[in-house]
């Protein structure tokens, strides 16, 4: 899970011990240190500009500061007391061009006239066309704290992708139509480079591997599954391939990665059902199919959750209970098993798409409140769709019923209640995957990252 850094500025022209003319300091250092400690509270780490600044040297200098702090992610404004507004714009302008984001907020209260300055620092910004967030809200207001989190969380992914690399295994899988990018275009919107590499060299990796790697993770395996696989060809082999996608993508340094699977891979070596459920387990962003959409969405939802993230396929939903089953095809991150579906292992079992065979997973995810995302593009441009969820357990009673549903039970099972008009939902889905997150701060950091990176958000 992802620690935001945000740089802590406060300006005001009556700064310096200025008081007002009742004898009351116009800038409140109480407050100011209170507003830093709720922002650590909230999960944030804090570089502070100490100058309270006013002019343009002292603007341009902290700003400058800031700007050229690979760790800041983004930079909050505190107002201290009114400000003149063209000392300050032009700084904030230019570290607005340089990618960082912009936060204004403006504590509530009479003394000091701290609404006055964030105002018309808000108005200048605006008239001049920098993008920012303007908070007006107290540090004891919840929503208040949490508008300013969001808005870093999503900063620091946006910063994050930039200059990162996506690898692709292989080509595209199963004639996906909506998960193809275009390279110009993710770097043009993210920053990404997409890089790639035939599924020859993992076969050939995944030869080299040797017997005591195998042996070594299997003291890992019995922790997550309770046992270890049952050691044959089509066992060694899912393992095998696990290893060399993680030894690949380790020394290619790809940030994160797509895999195409079948037709291809999972024919002539090994079903990618168990490498994909272990890369996963181990926080790496994926995908298989070839669907570079989805693989930037699991990427985004592991880097804001502090659970693993779960891909699969929308495979029923009843409309009028808004009930959805998510069943990947034998993929999933062993850590969501819940109670009544413990981590195990299974076959991939469809010869149609794979016939090498191969480990899957199988399991039922664990209860909890999360978000639906799809990054997607409709006619050449990016959207996400997001929606609310709660992922339940049925009852015990009723599990090999619901399990056997979909006709094929051993594969994991989310069994999902979305919060939203699911009619909406559908109309707006871009793929037959959804990806599943867990914490219910995801919705708001990735609507906020969503506007800072000009994707359209359609929040359900």
């Amino acid at each position: 899970m992802i620690q935001p850094t945000v740089g802590f500025i406060v300006f005001g022209v009556h700064k310096d011990g200025l008081r007002d003319p009742m004898g009351t300091p116009f800038i409140d250092d109480a407050l100011i240190a209170n507003a830093k400690t709720a922002l650590r509270e909230a999960g944030l780490a804090l570089v502070e500009h100490e100058t309270v600044i006013a002019s343009k040297r002292e603007a341009a200098e902290a700003l400058r500061r800031m700007k050229h702090d690979g760790n800041v992610d983004a930079v909050v404004l505190f107002s201290g007391t009114w400000v003149w507004a063209a000392h300050l714009v032009g700084a904030v302008r230019d570290i607005a061009l340089g990618g960082k984001a912009v936060l204004l907020w403006t504590h509530p209260g009479s003394q000091g006239w701290r609404p006055v300055g964030g105002l018309v620092l808000h108005g200048g910004l605006l008239e001049i066309g920098v993008p920012h967030r303007f908070v007006y809200g107290g540090l004891d207001e919840p929503d208040t704290i949490g508008r300013i989190v969001s808005y870093a969380r999503a900063a620091h992914l946006k910063n994050k992708l930039n200059l990162a690399t996506i690898g692709a295994f292989g080509g595209r899988g199963m004639g996906q139509t909506c998960g193809a990018a275009d390279p110009s275009q993710w770097m043009r919107v993210f920053g990404i480079d997409i890089d790639s590499r035939d599924t020859t060299e993992l076969i050939r990796t995944a030869e080299q591997i040797r017997a005591s790697q195998i042996e070594a993770l299997r003291p890992r395996l019995k922790e997550l599954f309770g046992e270890a696989p049952e050691p044959n060809p089509v066992n060694d082999r899912s393992i095998r391939l696990y290893l060399a996608l993680k030894q690949i993508v380790e020394r290619e340094h790809f940030d994160f990665y797509t895999i195409q699977s079948f037709p291809g891979l999972a024919d002539d070596y090994s079903a990618t059902c168990f490498a994909q459920s272990m890369m996963l387990e181990d926080g790496h962003g994926t995908s298989t199919l070839g669907d570079f959409n989805t693989a930037l969405t699991v990427l985004l939802l592991t880097r804001l959750s502090r659970e693993r993230v779960y891909y699969g396929d929308l495979q029923h939903i009843d409309r009028k209970t808004r009930e959805i089953k998510i069943i990947g095809d034998g993929a999933c991150p062993p850590s969501l098993a819940g109670k009544l579906g413990p981590a195990g292992f299974a076959t991939h079992g469809i010869p149609t798409e794979g016939e090498a065979g191969g480990l899957s997973v199988r399991l039922i995810c664990k209860v909890g409140e999360g978000v639906l995302a799809r990054l997607g593009r409709v006619n050449g441009e990016f959207q996400m769709v997001l929606a609310r969820a709660t992922i339940f357990e049925p009852p015990a009673d009723q599990i090999e019923k619901r399990l056997n549903e979909c006709g094929i039970p051993f594969w994991p099972h989310g069994f999902v209640t979305a919060h939203c008009d699911i009619d909406a939902l559908l109309q707006h889905w871009t793929n037959e995957y959804a990806c599943l997150g867990y914490g219910e701060d995801l919705y708001p950091a990735l609507a906020d990252f969503c506007g800072l990176t000009g994707i359209q958000a359609i929040l359900l």
